[in-house]
């Protein structure tokens, strides 16, 4: 297990239990205020999408071309600090990771 730092929409921080090998997404999407994950993690609707503090950015994998298209459609894309929670698989590399749900699309 590793600890998430993560900021949910109503801006109240939260600590998570996280366990490693699977995604952010799964790790967070059945918690309050957090991501809704319609397409359940197949990088196709975006709705998971979160803000990675800029510290971490050097730890995660690059975007993959189709993160970086359904991120560059939302009004609310932060080249910096932008990326689909589905797409980040959580290592012992990323205990403590800080994130920040970002604001519901539609």
């Amino acid at each position: 297990m590793v600890k998430l730092v993560m900021t949910d929409r109503e801006g109240q921080v939260v600590d998570v239990d996280a366990r490693v090998g699977i995604s952010v997404m799964e790790n967070i999407r059945d918690l309050d205020n957090s991501v809704d994950a319609i397409c359940g993690g197949l990088c196709s609707c975006a709705t998971c999408h979160v803000f990675v503090d800029p510290a971490w950015g050097a730890k995660l994998p690059p975007r993959s071309s189709g993160e970086a298209q359904l991120l560059g459609d939302l009004s609310s894309f932060d080249e910096h600090r932008s990326r689909l929670s589905c797409q980040l698989k959580l290592t012992e590399e990323l205990d403590g990771l800080v994130l920040t749900v970002a604001p519901e699309a539609f």
